[in-house]
């Protein structure tokens, strides 16, 4: 947790601010318990039939920032349940041509959702040197957690095991409704990189992001990845900047690349490699 120095009048005091938390780092094997060890001044009680205590960790998506800002120096960038917010509300624009083929109260949850293992795991970004496998079993322990640890006896644990029920789905990346829920989360993340650059009128480049675009995968979406590249050239103009839809090519560096290729590898790929 991160915390400033205030003034007490007669001198100097520490004062934690409390409306930031930082995910700690914690020894190898990372487990959901040394995590909650951190926590202050305890961690949320658990098996209880009550479901405050998964208020309490789910408010760590409010304070937790999306990470893959943060090496740009935006330090007071979006949280991850701002994203998440984005893109639920992103469904209600579903093209008609897909709604009718979606479960789109499902995908709904699945946005909000998706990223609810970072409130434990934290937000592990493509260059952070975090094996795909191993941020997959950090996310799965910390679903299981949640499931069975805070949400297991409350109702009869049927909200748990629906929650882990829709992430796991988004995980395997089978069906229509996950694939969407996907293009929506890079979507959300293309529309946030040019806004970002449009703030600060083009004195940050934020392009290697525009690689996601390439992982676009319904046709339907991939009209809105080339309406938002386009809207990006349009705003650059003729000064130079990164096209991370290209790659190396495009101006990303070859170490990013990598790391953005194994990010996104399917479970297919993995298997393949």
């Amino acid at each position: 947790m991160s915390s400033t120095a205030a003034s007490s009048g007669k001198g100097q005091s520490t004062f934690v601010e409390p409306g930031i938390v930082v995910t700690p780092k914690v020894s190898e094997p990372w487990t959901v318990g040394k995590v909650l060890a951190t926590i202050h001044p305890e961690a949320p009680a658990e098996g209880t039939s009550s479901p405050i205590p998964f208020f309490h960790v789910i408010e760590r998506l409010k304070t937790g920032k999306r990470e893959g800002w943060r090496r740009f120096g935006i330090e007071r960038g979006e949280s991850i349940a701002d994203h998440m917010y984005r893109m639920s509300l992103m469904t209600f624009l579903c093209p008609p041509s897909l709604a009718p083929k979606l479960d789109l109260n499902k995908c709904m949850k699945m946005c909000l959702i998706h990223d609810m293992a970072e409130s434990i795991v934290g937000d592990i970004t493509p260059v952070d040197g975090v094996p795909k496998p191993e941020k997959s079993r950090r996310e799965a322990e910390t679903m299981d957690y949640i499931a069975k640890n805070l949400l297991g006896k409350v109702h009869g644990g049927v909200a748990g095991e629906e929650i882990r029920a829709i992430w796991q789905e988004y995980e395997d990346s089978e069906t229509l409704d996950s694939l969407f829920v996907h293009d929506i989360d890079k979507m959300e993340l293309l529309l946030q990189m040019v806004e970002y650059e449009k703030r600060v009128n083009k004195s940050l480049d934020l392009g290697e992001f525009a690689y996601v675009a390439t992982k676009v995968v319904l046709p339907e979406t991939q009209e809105w990845t080339k309406e938002i590249l386009k809207e990006r050239d349009e705003f650059w103009g003729p000064k130079s900047h990164v096209h991370g839809e290209a790659g190396v090519s495009g101006g990303v560096e070859d170490a990013t690349a990598q790391g953005q290729d194994a990010y996104y590898a399917t479970k297919t790929t993995q298997k393949e490699t």
